[in-house]
């Protein structure tokens, strides 16, 4: 075997050591151990590493993406309608549209760090890709799907429930925010809502926004995100929350 074939052969054996090490610290937060790495190693291989790796475009984790949406819909269904029996079906549908939202799921994904166990091409990574929620969001769906392939779908919801469920009033408020803002303002103190930008630092693809809501002419939250939208979220459930706890505010009875 000629030296270079030799120091082809021990980069690749350092580089696949170095992905195991990566992914069994993954398994130990996510709490799970899979018996088919293969498939967290999909689940974490994202289309620009693919892409510049020269890869079959299948071996990506778009269709574990695809597969872990429906997963998800479907545990986040029936947990749901177990725990509000009385909800109707459109309560139910928007209570969910904001526990599976792009937001949540990447909110999640940052609790286990997941964007930074991810094999991004060079470009995106570079970019600030492993920070973004779309793709934070995405890995975390294909992860879903890569559970309930490797450990059947008891695994795969004892898992969405820990990660994303647990505490469900609370991520309720926090993701549905705004519009709980909303009607809690027009339901009981009717003055206007204004969300406006007061900070934005950092460059393109690392920004932070900095957000801060009034009611009336009263700042009642101040919020911090990635995005615009997520700092706005973020700032109406702070106001939500100050506005809860003086009840002299409510005029309305609200609890």
């Amino acid at each position: 075997m000629r030296l270079s074939q030799k120091r082809h052969l021990c980069g690749s054996l350092f580089i696949r050591g170095y992905s195991m090490r990566k992914m069994e610290n993954l398994e130990k937060k996510i709490k799970y151990q899979f018996i088919d790495q293969a498939l967290l190693e999909q689940a974490l291989r994202h289309s620009s590493y693919t892409n510049e790796s020269q890869l079959d475009k299948t071996a990506c984790n778009e269709r574990l993406e695809f597969l872990g949406d429906a997963v998800l819909e479907l545990i986040t269904s029936e947990f749901l309608f177990e725990l509000y029996p009385k909800e109707s079906e459109g309560a139910l549908t928007k209570i969910r549209a904001g526990l599976v939202c792009e937001s949540a799921l990447a909110f999640a994904a940052r609790r286990v760090e997941l964007g930074s166990y991810l094999f991004l091409g060079k470009g995106e990574a570079s970019t600030g890709g492993r920070e973004r929620d779309s793709i934070n969001a995405d890995a975390l769906e294909a992860l879903i799907g890569a559970i309930y392939l490797d450990g059947g779908f008891t695994s795969a919801k004892e898992f969405v429930i820990r990660l994303m469920l647990e505490d469900v009033e609370n991520k309720k408020l926090f993701f549905d925010s705004k519009t709980i803002l909303q009607e809690l303002v027009q339901g009981n103190l009717n003055q206007p809502i204004r969300y406006q930008l007061v900070k934005e630092e950092g460059p393109d693809h690392i920004k932070s926004f900095t957000v801060q809501v009034t009611v009336g002419d009263t700042i009642q939250g101040v919020g911090k995100g990635r995005t615009k939208k997520a700092a706005e979220q973020e700032a109406a459930y702070h106001a939500i929350l100050s506005i809860k706890a003086n009840p002299l505010l409510l005029s309305g009875g609200f609890s």
